[in-house]
């Protein structure tokens, strides 16, 4: 069974920057697993569906949301299992848990939900204005 552990999260003020972190524990078959899967970030404010954020495949071949592009970026460090969203320009509407997940293959879709396997407990972010 994988874990996937967020942490990185906390309140900001609009325009602020945030980099949220994704350690992945408990794989069996493979050591790096990052390097395995194709992983993503969702978020979910109150009220909201569930939102994609960005992927990145096991190539290393991202996709964005539209509302974060230009001011995000995925990556991941495959030698420590850890997948890392960095978000600049924030804005009030970034307001949101923020959700680690892995799909268990080596593609994804971004913003299926139900395509990811994997989720983590979420990493709240609040941005003032």
């Amino acid at each position: 069974q994988v874990q996937l552990v967020e942490s990185g999260g906390g309140s900001v003020q609009a325009g602020g920057s945030l980099r949220l972190s994704c350690a992945a524990y408990g794989y069996t078959y493979s050591v790096y697993y990052t390097y395995n899967n194709c992983m993503g970030w969702f978020r979910q404010a109150p009220g909201k569906e569930r939102e994609g954020v960005a992927v990145i495949d096991s190539d290393g071949r991202t996709t964005y949301g539209d509302s974060v592009k230009g001011r995000a970026t995925i990556s991941k460090d495959n030698a420590n299992n850890t997948l890392y969203l960095q978000m600049n320009s924030l804005k009030p509407e970034d307001t949101a848990m923020y959700y680690c997940a892995a799909s268990g293959r080596r593609v994804c879709t971004m913003g299926v939900p139900n395509e990811f396997r994997y989720w983590g407990q979420g990493t709240q972010v609040t941005v003032s204005s």
